[in-house]
């Protein structure tokens, strides 16, 4: 085989993200009847949360802010947007959110199946993911895939974010491997993918919504079965 160890990313990856966030704010709007305290629809609640969330994302991974910034910050600046200066409420809201999101379960497409496949072929997987450990923990339990991997590197763990080298330096090296007996699956092109490459490791982007690609990555997949025909 001309990949001995398989690196994985988790969510938009294996772990349906965007589904699963939407049910948990979906729970939270209806548990707190937001409508009655002034945010309209649920589609005006999430599509604040998301916006928000997004973009503190990309300033924690920067560096710009810290973890407990982040978590705070996406709840307040999106209650605030709808006129809502309620510390207690932020604060339920973010709480309950961590709670909530890691129990759910839901996945792309033939992940376990693709999973098995693999397993059984005698690969080593192993996962890097920029999420918190004990919340990346918990959905990989709660959905059913954590036994797959045999080492989980989270960016709290390696002291490290996609796509800095580190975080891959480190992956490799928990392995005991090489980048170049290894091969990324990600959905992402910056972090994943060419954070990958950066160390010398090929890549499998995956890319279901099939946006513009601006770089070319080793491999490209719109479907996780399609890992059968690479690996």
């Amino acid at each position: 085989m001309k990949y001995k160890h398989l690196f994985f990313d988790l969510d938009h990856t294996l772990w349906d993200f965007e589904t699963n966030e939407q049910e948990t704010l979906q729970e939270l709007y209806n548990s707190h009847a937001l409508e009655r305290r002034g945010i309209p629809t649920f589609e005006a609640f999430s599509v604040s949360y998301v916006d928000h969330n997004e973009r503190l994302w990309d300033r924690f991974r920067k560096g710009f802010i810290t973890r407990h910034e982040l978590r705070d910050k996406r709840f307040r600046l999106t209650l605030l947007d709808f006129k809502i200066g309620d510390e207690a409420l932020t604060q339920k809201l973010s709480e309950q959110f961590l709670e909530i999101l890691p129990a759910k379960k839901a996945l792309f497409p033939e992940t376990k199946e693709t999973l098995d496949y693999l397993a059984a072929k005698g690969y080593p997987m192993h996962m890097i993911t920029n999420g918190f450990e004990e919340t990346q923990l918990l959905k990989m339990k709660n959905s059913g895939i954590d036994h797959y991997f045999t080492h989980i590197i989270t960016s709290e763990l390696a002291g490290s974010l996609k796509p800095y080298r580190e975080i891959f330096d480190f992956a490799i090296g928990r392995a005991a491997t090489s980048a170049t007996e290894s091969i990324m699956v990600g959905d992402a092109m910056e972090l994943d993918i060419k954070g990958a490459h950066g160390v010398g490791m090929d890549q499998v982007y995956f890319n279901p919504a099939k946006p513009p690609v601006d770089f070319q990555p080793t491999y490209v997949i719109n479907h996780l079965r399609e890992l059968r025909s690479i690996l």
